[in-house]
């Protein structure tokens, strides 16, 4: 074999086999990861909601920032949710995420789209339109809530 070729062959297996273990992961650090991306929507989104329901005064630039977080982790999420992390850790995921995953992608993107309006709604300066897009997110969030999501 030449010595070119069996490098080549030698380089090509060492990705391989990397790709493989980084694609491993335990589903208890996939469990961790989702659920601290959700803890990180859930303390911009409170603020928000307050604000929303007139129960903190309005601010409209600090309603953006975190509306802009609310997006950036909304595209987080999924990720969080790989074959085999139903167990191993705490969770309130329902085993029909798993089941039924094009229905569960599907909503994840409709929150994913619905955050992103979001962000731009409220990077503008109109009140009623932020509101009107925290509405819709928050209404993304319900609807696979609803499906997929264990109450306590």
């Amino acid at each position: 074999m030449r010595p070119a070729f069996a490098a080549a062959m030698l380089a090509t297996a060492g990705f391989v086999l990397s790709a493989g273990v980084t694609a491993a992961v335990k589903p208890e650090t996939a469990i961790h990861y989702r659920q601290g991306v959700y803890h990180a929507i859930a303390w911009n989104f409170a603020p928000m909601n307050a604000m929303v329901r007139g129960k903190q005064p309005w601010d409209q630039a600090d309603f953006a920032r975190r509306a802009a977080r609310v997006a950036f982790y909304s595209q987080q999420l999924l990720e969080g949710f790989p074959p085999g992390s139903d167990a191993g850790a705490k969770t309130d995921a329902k085993p029909a995420i798993w089941q039924n995953t094009a229905d569960f992608k599907a909503k994840m993107q409709a929150f994913q789209d619905a955050s992103a309006d979001l962000a731009k709604a409220a990077a503008g300066s109109d009140v009623e339109a932020s509101k009107q897009a925290f509405a819709k997110t928050a209404e993304a969030c319900k609807s696979c809530h609803e499906k997929y999501r264990a109450e306590d």
